[in-house]
């Protein structure tokens, strides 16, 4: 028996470096698979958003989801090249895609939440509370009724609380404002009543969007795809995400300061927006700990640091991380479509997409109209509300992941996120044609200050400009350029906001009134000490006698 027992310890000892080198060996071929496919989804994308934006004139979004069903395993990835073989393969149950791919685009959704959260203005959702409340809770309501409700109605459900339907539902309710807000951007109506009431109303229907995603994936954790309805199990779910969401949204914002300052202590933008990511990427696993989706988390940390003023400072710094993962994520995400599966859900996806943009017109512009909105107010405000985007794909594909939607029904998500990004635009410009939306809701822009600077010749602004940006600095003030073609400066410390902006030989400082006597302070004392520079180098003399001197000086010692 211990011969025996001696033999095979000999024999393990002697296969070990086999095994150990075939297993080594086994990886490595699993990580060079990886990044081969993620190198030609990182090209593929990039390349389909660009020339959907440069040429089509459509999202780059659009681009890269159609880059991931042409390459993906249900088109050209699962064709069996020479050489090459297939590029992708299903072989991992349900997902289309590796769990390493499908880890990587779940990464870039919690950034690109995260961002999202980051990128909330919180005063102004305060501003216009009431009327982005009603709007918003209309939008939501409308949408996940109507979205529900056709679910059932087409069969795809058995009844209303079945999973798939609250998911559709889910699905319905997510708005992207993005497309609507570069629309607003062109035609300048950012400030406009109904361009911060959409915009507020986004912020609404944004946490109530989520927060049912918790809901419906608890009631899916709970029940599966029983029709049994538990509605004390539901409530629990309810009181839990709502819990959640208040709980360490409230905690949040009242440690905001402590958390910014903690960020601050280490004095390295790079090593404050890593930091920052880092946090995101830490509530969000509590979130799916607590039952909740991981995007739930990334939004909220993201929230907390809206108002603080290291906010441009990690848009800046994570500009580069999101432009590598979020192409990536929407690319996979269109990696997951089985066009082929489609086919009997075209119609389907066709009513779901045309309720869903009724469901937004409807439910948001009822709740416009009795915010005293005349009908073209509302009807832009409803419109300015019916695109959907990344939160639609991302609660897609989380219902995918979790085999509470089908390949199918996803491809409807995708259909229902191109329809709705190809007819709303040229609709929502068509709307702003005419007059006023409303005469009684006060412009976003009405309360703001100005310190206005006119100078003779743009060149002095410029250098004027530059020191004002300095002194701002100097004051412990981050300064963000929002356009790098203009002249246009966002100033935050701590919850002081300020816009620094030159117009040829015009240099303007916008803030609130209670911030108005500091930006007149700092302005004064900057332009004291220019006139004191000016005095000094009247006293050396005329400008000319002085570029002689520095020239001849220059020249003797070349000379020299």
């Amino acid at each position: 028996m211990k011969k025996l027992s001696a033999i095979t310890l000999f024999l393990i000892c002697a296969a070990f470096p086999l095994v150990a080198h075939a297993a080594g060996k086994a990886v490595t071929h699993r990580i060079t698979t990886f990044v081969l496919e993620l190198s030609l989804i990182i090209l593929f994308a990039r390349a389909g958003g660009y020339l959907f934006s440069r040429y089509l004139k459509q999202p780059t979004v659009l681009g890269e989801l159609v880059a991931g069903i042409i390459i993906g395993p249900f088109a050209l990835g699962g064709i069996s090249f020479p050489i090459i073989g297939k590029l992708f393969t299903v072989t991992h149950g349900t997902m289309a895609v590796s769990p390493e791919l499908f880890g990587i685009a779940t990464v870039a959704s919690i950034v690109l939440l995260f961002l999202a959260g980051l990128e909330t203005d919180i005063s102004m959702f305060l501003r216009f509370s009431l009327a982005g409340m009603l709007v918003g809770i209309g939008g939501a309501l409308g949408s996940f009724i109507f979205g529900t409700y056709i679910a059932v109605w087409f069969g795809i459900a058995p009844s209303f609380m079945h999973p798939t339907a609250l998911f559709l539902g889910t699905i319905s309710t997510a708005t992207s404002v993005g497309i609507t807000a570069r629309i607003l951007s062109e035609k300048r109506k950012l400030d406009c009543p109904e361009g911060v009431t959409t915009l507020s109303a986004a912020v609404i229907d944004d946490v109530l969007g989520i927060i049912m995603l918790a809901i419906v994936v608890g009631i899916a954790k709970a029940h599966g795809s029983s029709d049994h309805v538990d509605w004390g199990r539901i409530g629990i779910i309810a009181a839990k995400a709502f819990g959640f969401w208040i709980v360490c949204t409230a905690l949040g914002l009242l440690l905001a300061r402590r958390i910014t300052s903690m960020l601050k202590w280490f004095r390295s933008p790079e090593l404050i927006s890593s930091l920052a990511l880092g946090l995101a990427l830490f509530l969000a696993g509590i979130a799916e700990m607590a039952g909740l989706a991981m995007i739930i988390g990334a939004f909220i940390m993201g929230l907390v640091l809206s108002r603080t003023d290291v906010k441009h400072e990690l848009h800046d710094q994570l500009h580069g991380v999101y432009q590598f993962l979020v192409p990536i994520f929407f690319c996979v995400m269109g990696m997951l479509v089985n066009v082929r599966a489609m086919k009997g859900a075209i119609l389907f996806g066709l009513v779901f997409s045309l309720v869903a943009i009724l469901s937004k017109v409807i439910g948001c512009g009822l709740p416009a109209l009795a915010m005293k909105f005349n009908l073209r107010g509302a009807l832009r405000i409803g419109l300015g509300m019916s695109p959907r985007g990344e939160v639609a794909l991302i609660i897609g594909g989380i219902g995918l992941a979790s085999g509470i939607i089908s390949q199918e029904l996803f491809g409807v998500t995708i259909m229902m996120s191109l329809i709705t990004a190809l007819v709303i635009p040229p609709l929502l410009l068509r709307a702003f044609e005419g007059g006023p939306g409303t005469a009684l809701l006060p412009s976003a822009a009405g309360a703001e200050q100005t310190v206005t600077l006119d100078f003779p010749h743009a060149q002095i602004a410029e250098f004027v400009l530059a020191r004002l940006l300095k002194a701002f600095r100097h004051e412990a003030f981050y300064v963000h350029r929002v356009d790098p073609g203009a002249s246009i400066y966002q100033l935050r410390r701590e919850d002081i906001a300020m816009s620094l902006t030159q117009e040829h030989r015009r240099i303007v400082v916008k803030t609130s009134p209670a911030n108005l006597h500091l930006a007149q302070l700092l302005v004064a004392e900057e332009m004291l000490e220019l006139g004191e520079t000016f005095e000094a180098l009247k006293d050396m003399g005329s400008a000319q006698e002085i570029g002689k001197n520095l020239i001849s000086g220059a020249l003797g010692a070349q000379k020299t």
